[in-house]
């Protein structure tokens, strides 16, 4: 089922990594790649930044790649399979049957229609953390099991992170509107 099927969810993230098998010489990287910043006293990685798909990636010498910033997860493992292509490019021994893409997180949000009673929310529900003083939006933990953290905000737009697949992001949003509801929260 396409995720925008029942719901407008919008993307705003998707951080995947891959480990490519082999060390990377990130010196040869910052060297002979554009867009590169390399600085091992501040931090051990390099970030290499790519304009199409839009993205920053954290390469380090252990072989791992971080790609984050891009909005789905195909654009995730395109960034991740040109960067590979750029490190091979250069020479560099990469073993492409051990390099598995997988997503990490993925950062949506959606509007739920209508506005949210965060006060019933905060009563209601466990794994709240709500603190309108400090805060606008209220932290529901949906469950341990599989790291779905929402915000929700009394306007109806709740924000998902935490998900590894856009399947599972329309699965717990349609849990909690469900939820929600039966709290007469929404």
């Amino acid at each position: 089922m396409d995720i925008n099927q029942m719901y407008d969810i919008n993307i705003h993230n998707v951080v995947a990594s891959c480990s490519t098998g082999n060390a990377i010489p990130l010196t040869k990287l910052a060297k002979h790649l554009e867009r590169t910043e390399y600085e091992p006293e501040q931090f051990p990685g390099l970030v290499m930044r790519l304009d199409a798909p839009r993205s920053a990636a954290l390469i380090f010498n252990t072989g791992k790649i971080v790609s984050t910033g891009t909005k789905s997860p195909t654009e995730a493992k395109n960034a991740i399979n040109r960067i590979i292509g750029k490190i091979k490019d250069l020479g560099i021994l990469i073993d492409n049957d051990n390099v598995n893409t997988r997503i990490e997180n993925i950062v949506a949000s959606t509007y739920l229609g209508k506005e949210i009673n965060l006060n019933k929310v905060a009563l209601n529900l466990e794994g709240t953390e709500y603190e309108p003083e400090q805060f606008p939006g209220l932290v529901y933990r949906m469950d341990s099991k599989n790291n779905i953290v929402f915000l929700l905000f009394s306007s109806g737009k709740i924000i998902c992170t935490g998900s590894k697949s856009e399947e599972t992001i329309e699965e717990v949003i349609h849990k909690l509107k469900e939820k929600l509801k039966e709290i007469d929260a929404l």
